[in-house]
């Protein structure tokens, strides 16, 4: 039989982290940490983490992933999202490792109008998106290029964690509550995509030795307006509230933020659903799994 995959896992309390735990393929010998275990604030940590366990891959899931108050503290977002994968990089080079660094829409500036193929320049808005193009910079500066996949993704959600699915459930039914609208940005683009999905990916891409530049979501376009009115429709349909609330279109100037977002992020996954030999399933049909996966209200 072939000796197991060791795989380092970070951010295993996360909602990408919980998906991946709970879909480890076959033949995967798997060492997922989270923050008490590994703090990815800890370069030094990093390394001594792939010396320690010598992993054939380490899946960097974990990230600072606070938008918004990563504009108050980028020393803490560079540390986490461009320390880590640099760290983790250098040890991965002498130890003959590669790395999955999982990365996101967010470093681009969303002004071409049409989906980012993974080759083209990262132009990021906010500090956020700059860390993480960061990252993605010291790992292919330290890693030969077949050691080293990126997979950008955008938009993720899941049945756990803190994501704007959940958000909106809880939204829909405070506001269809008390008969008030809820407003939410029809101005930027992107596509929703399923921790489930991006899991099998993930695992697909270990799986299959996949390197390079790689972007990953479900299929289709929607504005996070089109995701909310989703997410009330379906999330109805399955007993998860009564009545979806009335979602009013606003616009990103009406809903102003700390950080900038691009206005359309939809990302070109030609060349990794080749790689990977897998099909995106349609945002609303992976949104529709997840909300199944919810428990119904207590009558």
């Amino acid at each position: 039989m072939p000796e197991p995959v060791r795989v380092l896992l970070t951010g295993r309390h996360g909602q990408l982290g919980r998906a991946l735990t709970a879909s480890v393929p076959a033949g995967i010998d798997l060492i997922a940490t989270g923050r008490g275990e590994l703090d990815l604030a800890d370069a030094a940590a990093c390394r001594a983490a792939v010396q320690q366990h010598r992993p054939d891959w380490v899946l960097n899931a974990g990230a600072y992933t606070a938008v918004d108050r990563a504009e108050s503290e980028p020393e803490l977002a560079e540390a986490v999202n461009a320390g880590a994968p640099g760290a983790f990089a250098d040890a991965l080079a002498d130890s003959g490792g590669r790395l999955l660094q999982v990365s996101t829409d967010f470093v681009f500036d969303g002004e071409q109008g049409r989906p980012y193929r993974p080759e083209q320049p990262v132009q990021p808005l906010g500090v956020y998106g700059a860390t993480k193009a960061e990252g993605e910079r010291r790992a292919e500066a330290a890693l030969p290029p077949e050691r080293l996949c990126l997979l950008r993704t955008s938009w993720v959600y899941g049945p756990v964690g803190a994501n704007f699915c959940l958000t909106m459930l809880r939204l829909h039914r405070a506001k269809a509550a008390a008969g008030d609208p809820l407003g939410v940005v029809a101005d930027q683009v992107g596509c929703p995509t399923s921790t489930a999905g991006l899991a099998a990916a993930s695992w697909q891409a270990i799986g299959r030795g996949v390197a390079g530049r790689h972007h990953w979501s479900d299929s289709g376009a929607a504005s996070w307006y089109d995701f909310a009115v989703a997410i009330g429709a379906l999330a109805a349909q399955r007993g998860l509230i009564e009545t979806p609330a009335r979602v009013r279109p606003i616009t990103t100037a009406d809903y102003p933020t700390p950080a900038r977002r691009p206005a359309y992020s939809l990302l070109d996954c030609t060349t990794t659903r080749r790689a990977l030999d897998l099909e995106g399933q349609h945002w609303q049909a992976a949104l529709a799994e997840v909300l199944a996966q919810l428990p119904l209200p207590q009558a």
